[in-house]
Formats: structure tokens, sequence, C-alpha cells
């Protein structure tokens, strides 16, 4: 069960996500926005389980037709190409959240690392989507070639440099701001000692 102070803060992260869909570069197929960084923030701060859980909200909030994603809104939205990096955010901020609390990540190098899966995690999903998408909803002939190309290798130097910066911004916020979201939802008898 979640308290009102819980909820809040879910929500604000789906809507940290969605601000940052507003804040994009255009480039070809995959524009480059903000919203990984919400990602990271989500897992790191809320947990495994509610990092999930705002990230699927922001995502059904987008499906139900409001304008929230980077081109707009709507149950369409799942025929474009772009949609398995949604569902990418919905898996990272669990894999960043389940890796930072269950290993009680603190320094640095070991956040990055857990930043760095997530991301690997939202390419994997997107790239996937991407490849699909372009094969059988647009029936264009997309290679896996130009997927890595498009899909990866040119919006990923962006991301990278959010992971860098969205790592430090963790190390100094998570042990004031996360507190009793981790006693509260993430204290776990079998946590490893802190890396």
């Amino acid at each position: 069960m979640l308290n009102a102070r819980t909820i809040s803060y879910v929500a604000l992260f789906a809507a940290m996500t969605a601000v940052g869909a507003l804040i994009k570069i255009p480039i070809p197929y995959i524009p480059f926005t903000l919203q990984i960084l919400s990602v990271y923030l989500a897992g790191a701060l809320l947990g495994p389980r509610l990092g999930l859980i705002s990230q699927l909200c922001y995502v059904l909030i987008g499906l139900i037709g409001l304008p929230v994603f980077a081109d707009g809104g709507g149950i369409g939205y799942v025929f474009k190409p772009t949609f398995g990096y949604l569902i990418g955010y919905v898996m990272a901020s669990f894999v960043n959240g389940w890796l930072i609390h269950r290993y009680q990540l603190v320094k640095v190098k070991s956040i990055l690392a857990a930043n760095l899966a997530s991301l690997l995690t939202v390419y994997l999903f997107g790239c996937i989507w991407l490849y699909a998408a372009m094969n059988w909803f647009m029936q264009t002939s997309f290679t896996f070639n130009q997927t890595i190309l498009y899909g990866f290798l040119l919006p990923v130097p962006g991301d990278l440099l959010l992971c860098f910066l969205c790592t430090l911004f963790i190390v100094q916020t998570r042990p004031r701001m996360g507190r009793f979201i981790i006693r509260e939802e993430n204290a776990k008898p079998w946590a490893k000692p802190t890396l």
C-alpha cells in the first residue's frame, strides 16, 4: 500500500519524464531528449518497484491520449518506431533501482555502472522495437546495421553525457532524498555490503 508521500514522489518522477520529452534535439529516427535523466533518478531514489511504477504511469498517461511523449501521445504510439524506448524506460528504472538498492551502491563508479546498465536496457528494447516497427509496421527495408546506427550510435553520445552527470547528482542526492523510501520499500535482510 502506497502512502500519500510515496504517491507524490511517483507522480513527480512521471511528470519529470514528461517534461524531459519536451526538451528534444531532432536527429534521424530517434530524437534526443532529457527523459533518460528521470529514468536514472527514479530507480536510484525511489527504488526498483516505485521507479518502475513511475515510468509505467508516464507511459500509460501517454497511451490514453495526453501528449506527453516526444511526438505526442495516444494508443497509436505503440506503432511508432520509438515506442520501444518507452518500454525501455520502464524496465531500466527497475534495473537501476534493483542494482543500486540490492547492492547498496554509494560510490561514483558503482552508481555509474548501474546507470550504464539502465542505459543499455533502454537501447536494447528501443533497438529491437525500432527494427521491428520499421520492417513490419512501416513496411520499409530497415537493416540491422541501420538499426544500430540510427537507434544506438547516433543518439547514445548525449545519453552517455547525461549518464555521467546524473551519476554525480545521485551520489550527492540519494543519501538525503531517498532515506524514507529505501527503508519502507527496499530494506532487505539479504542486502549486500555497500559498494
